[in-house]
C-alpha cells in the first residue's frame, strides 16, 4: 500500500523516537558487570574475539574495527564459521565477547561449550537476561529492547541499535582507561584525513614547493617574475640573512592600482613588514588555522628565525585537511 509524503514522514520519525527510547534507557544497564568487563580486557594479555550471527556479527564487525583503531586488539569470528573450523582463532589468553539479542540461537548454543571448556572468560551482550548465553557468561553488558522499530517488532532494529550503542561505551570506556592520547590515534590511523591532523607537519608540504625569494632593493619587474616563475603567489623579502618582509599577489594589484611607476618602487616598499611565519616543525593543521584566522592563502616557512620557504593553502587540501 503507497503512502503518501507526511505518512512517510511520521513513520520516519516514529522510529527515531523509539531507537532514541531505547538508547536513552541504556545508562539504567551500565552497571558493575559494565565496569569489569573494561577491567578485565584492559587488564588481559590477549585479546578480545568478538561473536555473533545475523546482525549482530555486522555489528560484532564495527566494534571490532572500533577497538582495534583505539588501541584494543580485536578479532571478529562469526559464530556459524566458529563451529565450522574457525574457533582456532582463539587462544588461550582471549577475551570471547558473544552478541545476541535472544541469546538463544542455535550458533550460539553450540559454539559456548567449546568456549568455556577452552577456560576463555566469556562477556555476554545480550537482550534477555534469563537466555543460555546470559547464564552461560561470565560477565554480561546488557542490551534489552522492550520492541524493535519495525511495526511488526521483527526486523532487527532497536536492538542492533542498543548494540552498537553499548559497543561504542564500551570502546569509549577502555580508551578513556588506557589514557589513549590524540598522538596515539595518530598512529593508528596515518592514512587518513585525521590521522594527517594529528601528524602532518609543516616540513612535509613545504620542501615540495620552490623558495622565492627577492631583497629589499630589487625592481618590481624581477620581483614579479619571482613571484610568477615560483608558483605560490608570493615572495620573501630578505634584508642580507634577515627575513624583512612579504609580497603576494594582492601587494602586486595595490601597487598597479595606485599608479606608481615600476621604475620607481623597489620590494622594500611594498612588501609586508613582520609578515604570518610558521616554524617548520609546526602542524600543518596549525597553519591552516593561521590562515583561517587571518584570510591569508601562504605562509612564509621558517627554522630558529631563518626563512625557509612557503607552505600554500592548496598544499593543505590537497592532503584532503579542511
Amino acid at each position: 500500500m503507497s503512502k503518501t509524503i507526511s505518512e512517510i514522514k511520521e513513520i520516519a520519525r516514529q522510529t527515531i523516537q523509539i531507537e532514541a527510547e531505547v538508547v536513552s534507557k541504556l545508562v539504567s544497564y551500565v552497571d558493575d558487570d559494565f565496569a569489569k568487563c573494561v577491567e578485565l580486557i584492559y587488564q588481559s594479555c590477549g585479546r578480545v574475539i568478538i561473536t555473533g550471527v545475523g546482525k549482530s556479527a555486522l555489528i560484532a564487525g564495527k566494534i571490532v574495527a572500533s577497538l582495534n583503531s583505539t588501541g584494543t586488539p580485536a578479532i571478529f569470528m562469526h559464530a556459524g564459521d566458529a563451529v565450522h573450523g574457525d574457533l582456532g582463532i582463539i587462544q588461550k589468553d582471549d577475551i570471547v565477547v558473544c552478541i545476541s539479542n535472544s541469546g538463544n540461537t542455535a550458533e550460539i548454543k553450540v559454539l559456548i561449550p567449546f568456549i568455556k571448556m577452552s577456560g576463555n572468560k566469556l562477556i555476554a551482550m545480550v537482550g534477555n537476561r534469563n537466555s543460555y548465553l546470559a547464564v552461560q557468561a561470565d560477565l554480561i553488558i546488557e542490551t534489552t529492547v522492550l520492541k524493535e522499530a519495525c511495526p511488526n517488532n521483527l526486523a532487527p532494529t532497536s536492538s542492533t541499535t542498543a548494540q552498537l550503542v553499548m559497543g561504542d561505551a564500551l570502546v569509549v570506556s577502555l580508551l578513556e582507561y588506557r589514557g589513549f592520547t590524540s598522538s596515539d590515534f595518530a598512529k593508528y590511523h596515518p592514512g587518513g584525513a585525521l590521522g594527517k591532523r594529528l601528524y602532518l607537519r609543516v616540513a612535509d608540504l613545504y620542501v615540495q614547493n620552490e623558495r622565492p625569494v627577492v631583497t629589499l632593493d630589487q625592481d618590481i619587474s624581477s620581483t614579479i617574475i619571482e613571484i610568477s616563475s615560483k608558483r605560490l603567489g608570493a615572495t620573501a623579502v630578505m634584508d642580507g640573512q634577515r627575513l624583512a618582509g612579504m609580497i603576494t599577489d594582492g601587494d602586486l594589484r595595490r601597487m598597479i592600482q595606485s599608479g606608481k611607476s615600476f621604475d620607481q618602487v623597489t620590494a622594500g616598499d611594498i612588501m609586508t613588514k613582520n609578515p604570518k611565519t610558521i616554524e617548520a616543525d609546526s602542524l600543518v593543521v596549525h597553519a591552516l588555522e593561521i590562515m583561517r584566522s587571518n584570510n591569508i592563502t601562504q605562509l612564509l616557512v621558517t627554522e630558529n628565525g631563518d626563512y625557509k620557504g612557503v607552505i600554500h593553502l592548496h598544499d593543505i587540501l590537497k592532503e584532503g585537511i579542511f
